[in-house]
């Protein structure tokens, strides 16, 4: 079965006022639908392929065929990060920084400031396109940023958050002012999901996974 686009889980305003309507529509639309296109295309050479899921094709791209790994790691990478970035984003007020991960956050950064303060360097640093990612490293959590497409899972790390900073992501609004689009993301972060991927890495851990 060939991969698709997921649908939005909010409506294309619902993240306004830091996050405008013709942006999520680019962004989800076109882009994302372009990489899970292109992901599909690639895999048409290796179609046993498509029984497993984007997120084993990410974790697992240094042991894929040759021919498609270029592709996969961009456009899988695509396809993965852009599915992941929707869900760590709900309506301001929805949620709340709350929970084990909060509490393993300020146990790490010290506290939510400091965390928001080396997440937002991370994002701010990325030259040119790419994502900044919290992620369990074992029972340990890291601030970290990526290249273009790629992910964190290649390298054994669990994402718990992530932000895109291509600037697709952000320029219809904010245009070169990526700082800005970055500081007010922070109001937009899906706590109870980000706990969701806390537990979900903390579950692998302990089975050995």
């Amino acid at each position: 079965m060939a991969f698709e686009l997921p649908a939005l889980p909010y409506a294309y305003d619902a993240l306004e006022p830091v996050i405008d309507a013709d942006t999520m529509r680019f962004h989800h639309d076109k882009h994302h639908a372009t990489y899970v296109a292109n992901l599909n295309k690639a895999l048409e050479a290796h179609p046993e392929l498509f029984e497993r899921s984007v997120e084993f094709l990410i974790a697992h791209l240094n042991h894929l065929p040759e021919d498609i790994k270029g592709a996969v790691r961009n456009n899988g990478g695509g396809t993965y990060n852009h599915t992941l970035f929707w869900e760590m984003m709900a309506p301001e007020g929805q949620t709340a920084f709350a929970g084990p991960v909060a509490d393993k956050i300020k146990e790490t950064f010290g506290s939510y400031e400091e965390f928001k303060k080396q997440f937002a360097a991370a994002a701010a640093g990325r030259f040119g396109s790419g994502w900044a990612w919290l992620v369990a490293d074992g029972d340990k959590l890291e601030i970290l940023s990526t290249a273009n497409q790629d992910n964190p899972l290649t390298e054994g790390k669990r994402p718990l958050l992530c932000l895109d900073v291509w600037e697709h992501a952000y320029y219809l609004k904010y245009q070169n002012r990526r700082v800005d689009y970055i500081n007010e993301w922070f109001r937009i972060i899906n706590w109870d999901f980000v706990n969701e991927q806390y537990k979900k890495s903390q579950e692998a851990r302990h089975c050995g996974k």
